[in-house]
């Protein structure tokens, strides 16, 4: 659990206890964001552990790929099946602040842990479900991972070139987004627990959550009738806005405004395309942008990124290299940012990872990056709650 230095305040979260039933990526997301800011989250895995465990690279015998999203929880390793298995999870449940599962809609409640078996027992009860498609309708008991989520909710209809194959985003943005929603939704719940309110069942839908952060192309479909589609790295609405060939790679330029549209000109040394009518306005820039970027690249052709970077930089015009993941988290600020942390596994083999991204009050947030052995914290979790017991008896 993340642990606030002496002196400082506490996290926004301390005191929060998390229940999360959550396997792969969305839920477990989530979970890393509520333990980031200070919630002790209890992750009841099967006793195989969450399938995340097996995925590679294999640092001493351990997933960094599961590391990397269960840093500082505790892992209790259950047959929820088994009656007296199912009845410490239940017990878990009752003590805690939050439930998270990314179960199929109705395995929970098949279980005995659904929302409807807590709400009486424990009204304040924070209990928020992740999956595919929502909790009701007609997709609700169809499956999903992130690449059939993507292709679902309009993503890779506006990924990749525009005569090419369609392609996903890189990084999954669908299981991210979920779990960024979710944690969200909880923590405005909690805040609704503590105004002295109830607490309530959430529901986060993969596929409503990747349609929801797609604002700007559905408002052009409602504002124009028709579906955006593949523009590569260029823009619907801006240029130039996109990658562009150098003598010896590719950089990246965003001409967002007029304003930066008369600096790039000055800067390639080519004030004639202010005047030329297919690029007067911005509008007029993207419908022409083809055209431009040819233009463009032919005098790109003739200086190597760095040149070309360092003069846009000079003009105050947005660039960038394009930076593979080592780059990036080389950046100078990256490091400023101390995005970038030790991460000790449980078999003592060191590593590293992307710690939390946000600052507080001027500094990081400090988190604890240890992720948990499988089945780590049963024992003292059931000594805790025996003890409880003993006490409510006395």
């Amino acid at each position: 659990m993340n642990q606030s230095l002496p002196g400082a305040s506490p996290p926004p979260l301390a005191g929060v206890r998390v229940v999360e039933f959550c396997q792969v990526a969305a839920g477990p997301f989530c979970g890393l964001l509520l333990a980031d800011f200070g919630a002790e989250v209890v992750k009841v895995e099967p006793l195989e552990g969450d399938g995340l465990r097996q995925w590679p690279p294999i640092n001493d015998g351990f997933s960094e790929n599961f590391a990397s999203l269960n840093r500082s929880k505790k892992s209790v390793a259950l047959d929820l099946k088994d009656p007296g298995h199912r009845e410490f999870a239940r017990a878990l449940v009752l003590e805690a602040h939050v439930l998270v599962e990314n179960n199929r809609p109705g395995v929970m409640d098949r279980l005995g842990l659904g929302w409807e078996s807590f709400r009486e027992a424990r009204p304040n009860l924070v209990y928020c479900s992740i999956s595919a498609f929502g909790q009701s309708g007609p997709r609700a008991s169809g499956g999903g991972f992130d690449l059939t989520i993507q292709a679902a909710a309009g993503v890779m209809s506006v990924t990749g070139e525009p005569e090419g194959p369609p392609v996903k985003c890189g990084v999954p943005v669908s299981d991210f987004t979920a779990g960024l929603y979710a944690a969200f939704s909880i923590a405005s719940m909690l805040a609704r627990v503590r105004a002295g309110g109830p607490g309530g069942h959430l529901d986060v839908s993969m596929f409503a959550t990747t349609l929801a952060i797609g604002a700007l192309q559905t408002s052009e479909f409602f504002g124009t009738g028709n579906s955006p589609g593949r523009l590569g790295s260029a823009h619907p609405r801006n240029a130039p806005y996109q990658a562009f060939r150098a003598r010896d790679g590719w950089f990246a330029v965003a001409a967002g405004n007029d304003r930066l549209w008369r600096a790039v000109c000055e800067v390639v040394e080519m004030p004639e395309l202010m005047e030329d009518p297919r690029f007067t306005s911005t509008l007029l820039r993207a419908h022409n942008q083809t055209v431009l970027k040819d233009l463009l690249e032919a005098r790109f052709a003739g200086a190597d990124c760095a040149d070309w970077l360092l003069r846009f930089e000079s003009a105050g015009v947005p660039n960038s290299p394009i930076n593979d993941y080592e780059r990036a988290l080389a950046d100078p600020q990256s490091i400023h940012l101390k995005l970038v942390r030790d991460m000790h596994l449980p078999g003592g083999a060191h590593t590293r990872t992307v710690a939390c991204p946000v600052w507080i009050d001027g500094a990081p947030v400090e988190v604890d990056t240890r992720p948990p052995l499988l089945g780590e914290h049963a024992q003292a979790l059931r000594a805790e709650l025996a003890t409880r017991d003993r006490e409510v008896a006395l």
